[in-house]
């Protein structure tokens, strides 16, 4: 193996799900602006999540559509018209 390539810099991180609000401690070398109060009152670093395995559809079981962005409403907008002739 080559040496030296792995990031020395790691530290604490709590990463939240911003779907549902769950967020976990771990270490990481990724780097934020945002910081968070953690459960024992100290200050970490915050990496925000779109999507973690409490709410992504195959971890969870359940087929549920996590959109942040909008994009499922403004396809279905857009192609309204389209997806009504199908259904007659």
């Amino acid at each position: 193996m080559k040496k030296d390539i792995h990031p020395k810099d790691y530290r604490f991180v709590v990463f939240k799900d911003m779907s549902n609000d769950y967020s976990f401690l771990s270490k990481s070398t990724a780097k934020t602006k945002d910081t968070v109060e953690w459960e024992d009152g100290k200050e970490y670093p915050l990496i925000k999540l779109e999507i973690s395995n409490t709410s992504h559809p195959f971890y969870t079981g359940k087929m549920k559509l996590v959109d942040s962005a909008g994009r499922v409403d403004k396809f279905m907008n857009k192609y309204k018209k389209h997806i009504e002739n199908k259904k007659k």
